[in-house]
């Protein structure tokens, strides 16, 4: 039996929702890695954490505000304290904005987005890099978009708060390399799970189609002509936080189903 991806590292995991957080660690935590939980509610925090328990894994919940910096630090010493260090950050939590077009929304909207999705992934990062160095190196990963790469009414405040973390991705790839520390972007798209099937039920009432006749037409705009489940875009996340990618650093992976494809090099 080979040894987990992520043996004896410690990673935490920002954003704990029924989706994506929730299959990062438990994918990271079957991989060896013992996990700490950040997010703003408790209640998915200890449930996530309860079936990495049950499946024999650690987990450390920090209930932890990223907009709030003495939170953030906090978190990284709760995680320190607990587990010896960090090893592996992945940036997952976001706002996703008032989905409002421009000259209809708030400003205050777009600051509160930028707050989140940059500054406070920022303010993260910036904690966690000394305890990573200590460690003599570390993986962060963000959770991006492809809102970056395809514009669409409505989606201004993310997919600018986004774009700016896909120029900072790269900066601190720069920045942090000497020290060994990877910093990597995932792009997806629609991630199908309950939120995304809601969304399309509420789509399908307007237009008076079925859902899956939603499903069909976007998609059908993909190459693989089905959209990924979250359980599916978390393994490219355990990719970029293993050893696996050791060479990679300062990329943006379209994790899409092939909705979209980065610009030609």
């Amino acid at each position: 039996m080979r040894p987990g991806l992520l043996e004896n590292k410690v990673a935490i995991v920002s954003g704990l929702g029924p989706g994506m957080g929730r299959d990062i660690s438990l994918q990271f935590a079957q991989e060896g890695a013992q996990v700490v939980l950040a997010a703003r509610r408790p209640k998915m925090m200890e449930k996530v954490a309860a079936e990495i328990r049950e499946g024999g894994g650690q987990a450390l919940c920090v209930p932890t505000d990223i907009t709030e910096n003495d939170a953030c630090i906090a978190l990284v010493g709760a995680a320190t304290s607990e587990f010896g260090g960090v090893d592996v950050l992945v940036n997952n939590a976001f706002h996703g904005g008032d989905y409002t077009p421009f000259m209809d929304g708030n400003l205050e909207t777009w600051r509160e987005t930028m707050d989140t999705n940059f500054f406070g992934t920022m303010q993260l990062t910036k904690a966690a890099v000394p305890a990573m160095k200590a460690r003599g190196g570390g993986h962060i990963v963000m959770v991006n978009t492809m809102s970056v790469q395809r514009a669409q009414d409505g989606y201004g405040a993310y997919a600018a708060s986004k774009g700016a973390l896909a120029m900072a991705t790269k900066t601190l790839a720069l920045e942090l390399g000497r020290d060994g520390i990877r910093v990597n972007a995932i792009h997806p798209g629609y991630i199908w799970g309950s939120s995304v099937e809601w969304y399309f039920g509420e789509l399908a009432k307007q237009r008076g189609i079925t859902p899956q006749a939603v499903y069909d037409e976007i998609a059908g705009e993909t190459a693989l002509k089905y959209l990924p489940h979250s359980s599916e875009i978390a393994g490219a996340v355990l990719f970029y936080a293993s050893d696996l990618s050791r060479c990679v650093t300062g990329t943006a992976l379209p994790v899409n189903g092939g909705h979209f494809f980065n610009a030609a090099l």
